[in-house]
């Protein structure tokens, strides 16, 4: 089937038992500044799931146009899109369990026609110290329903990903997993959501390409949660019947509530029981235009190409232009990267990319018109952008070959020049000289960015006083006294954080922006992995222990160059006056344990800052962590 096909079939389904189509939201949220892009269906709908009273009623669906900038290195291999449509249905405290998984089977088996010997399904194995129980009741609907297709549905407790490469599959159809891979919240596990977050089990169902023949790099054994493509997740059912309260207990919503997420490319991937969602029907036409233009052959190339020119459209569509920050920067980086793997790596003729725009537009005409509306808004965005990196790409890519030519290692002050003069972030360097064999020295590149301090980037507090705090977004965080101190205590905490990921992680770890509500602290930083949860901890406790110290919390004015040379640590983006402050932890400045540029407000003493928790470790963008934390 078309996606097309699957999308249409989908909509009619539910509502045929019940359901009314709502629109696809803007990929820009509304309302909602804990993400930069809307990146699934419910999203739009957190407020209604919370019981305020839709329009609509109870039963809802849609496809929604989603983006996900953490996806943007994973987009080359077979599955992976930083933009996607998400088919959605909601139950708003009307149907539950029964109904869902009844609807959900009932849609792949009857209407897209799936095998159900293909398919495969994860449970939530529960969660002893939230006291949250394991969900059996899915368990036991699931194995009706199989039953109904005279397949057998013996459950394996796998409980963890790691344990599943382990033990393999053991002639299993149902899948316990814990609650990294089945519980949902916008917060992750139970454990790290803050007060007043609804989360929820949920049971995901995985579709086998019997045609992929297991990796064992991925583990001993293959299993529904392995990373190998054998299996691929084409549904989501979360079942959002809990909230989290303030002495960090779980209740019942006073509604239960489904919530579920299907991916459209890669149901119809499925349908054609072909692994690679590249060769569905939007996207291997382009994939197939790249092919005949280019001069040289590579998959990982052209997938990323197409990709990245169908997400610019989209987001240029919902009011997204180019810039230097935030969603501007990664729409940039977009294009730019798409120039790249397009021209230099795989051949592909100057200004090709844009002729792809009316191909894609016309491929999505009928299902998002404003695409139509903007066409000429979207191609002079696209095509001025494109053409402005063009301007300087040329000369900028016979530098970096003359660099690499004579050097195993680009030089952090190379990569400097490379952004300086013609404009390739760090990430596109990096890029290039992965291409070629080589590598970037990142931490003499921050070194060099600090130095110059040419590049702003948000994230450091811009100004305190009046009747609240304001931070980096300009917008009012914290108004009432209670916030202030909340977000003071969070702020220092954020000092401490910085320097414990230093010890943890090494010296190359920069802060890289942040930003503070008094609900959390989110803090982004220069490290080239994922950190694992044993880092995690380790910094958690180290930040615990500075707090239990009580050291002194004060600062000391003095000349930016006199400051420099104390070892304090600074941000590079910020433009500093002549005289700073430094902050430090301490009885000296010589002794700190963290000293740090900053005009901000700070406790007195490192005992007001309370328990330090992290609750998320995510990626930022390429090169560049993401942490959430709080304190208690």
């Amino acid at each position: 089937m078309t996606s097309h096909d699957i999308r249409e079939k989908f909509i009619n389904f539910f509502k045929e038992r019940g359901h009314v189509q709502i629109p696809s939201s803007s990929l820009i949220p509304s309302g909602d500044v804990t993400t930069l892009f809307t990146g699934s269906g419910m999203q739009p709908l957190i407020k209604y799931l919370l019981g305020e009273k839709h329009s609509g009623g109870q039963r809802l669906t849609n496809s929604q146009k989603s983006f996900r900038a953490e996806d943007i290195d994973e987009v080359g291999d077979n599955r992976h899109t930083t933009f996607f449509e998400m088919l959605g249905n909601w139950s708003l405290g009307d149907y539950f369990k029964q109904e869902q998984l009844r609807w959900f089977f009932e849609f792949l088996t009857n209407e897209v026609k799936l095998d159900p010997n293909k398919l495969y399904v994860t449970v939530f194995d529960g969660d002893e110290e939230n006291n949250i129980p394991r969900d059996t009741e899915s368990v036991s609907i699931w194995q009706e329903l199989f039953k109904g297709v005279e397949i057998e549905a013996k459950v394996v407790e796998l409980v963890t990903e790691a344990r599943g490469g382990e033990v393999g599959m053991r002639g299993g159809r149902i899948f316990y997993y814990n609650a990294k891979k089945n519980w949902w919240s916008r917060a992750g596990i139970p454990a790290k959501m803050p007060a007043h977050e609804p989360g929820g089990p949920d049971s995901e169902v995985f579709y086998e390409f019997t045609s992929v023949e297991h990796n064992p790099s991925f583990g001993v054994h293959c299993h529904p949660n392995c990373d190998c493509g054998r299996f691929m997740e084409i549904g989501n059912s979360v079942f959002m019947e809990y909230i989290k309260n303030e002495d960090g207990t779980f209740s019942k919503l006073a509604q239960q509530n489904v919530d579920f997420g299907g991916g459209l490319e890669r149901i119809t991937a499925a349908s054609q029981d072909d692994p690679d969602i590249f060769n569905t029907d939007i996207l291997k036409p382009l994939i197939d235009a790249i092919r005949k233009e280019a001069k040289t052959s590579n998959i990982h190339s052209e997938r990323i190409v197409a990709d990245h020119v169908r997400a610019s459209i989209f987001l240029i569509s919902d009011g997204v232009i180019p810039s230097n920050k935030e969603r501007g920067y990664l729409l940039r980086r977009l294009i730019r990267r798409a120039v790249t793997h397009g021209q230099y790596l795989i051949g592909l003729p100057q200004g090709f990319l844009s002729t792809t725009i009316d191909t894609l537009i016309a491929s999505y005409a009928d299902v998002y018109p404003e695409l139509v509306t903007n066409k000429n808004l979207i191609k002079e965005v696209f095509t001025k952008e494109q053409s402005a990196f063009e301007k300087t790409y040329h000369n900028g890519i016979k530098t970096f070959e003359n660099i690499a030519r004579d050097n195993h290692t680009i030089s952090g002050e190379d990569a400097f020049a490379l952004l300086a003069t013609h404009g390739f972030p760090i990430e596109l360097t990096e890029e290039l000289a992965k291409h070629a064999g080589k590598t970037v020295d990142r931490i003499k590149f921050q070194e060099e960015i600090e130095r110059h301090k040419e590049i702003s980037k948000a994230g450091q507090e811009k100004k305190f006083g009046g009747h609240g705090l304001i931070l980096d977004t300009g917008e009012l965080k914290a108004s009432t006294p209670e916030e202030v101190q909340k977000v003071t205590r969070l702020h220092t905490a954020t000092h401490l954080m910085q320097q414990a990921l230093r010890d943890v992680l090494g010296n190359s770890v920069h802060q890289m922006g942040s930003d503070i509500t008094p609900e959390r602290t989110r803090f982004d930083f220069s490290f080239d992995r994922k950190v694992t949860q044993e880092e995690i901890k380790k910094v958690e406790n180290r930040v615990n222990e500075i707090v239990n110290k009580d050291l002194p919390m004060q600062h000391k004015e003095m000349k930016k160059e006199e400051a420099e040379k104390t070892g304090a640590l600074f941000f590079f983006g910020e433009k500093y006056p002549e005289t700073v402050k430094v902050y430090f932890a301490g009885n000296t400045l010589e002794d700190a344990y963290s000293k740090e540029f900053c005009g901000g407000p700070h406790v007195t003493h490192t005992g007001e800052v309370g328990k330090f928790k992290i609750l998320k470790e995510e990626a930022s963008s390429a090169g560049v962590r993401r942490l959430r934390a709080t304190v208690e």
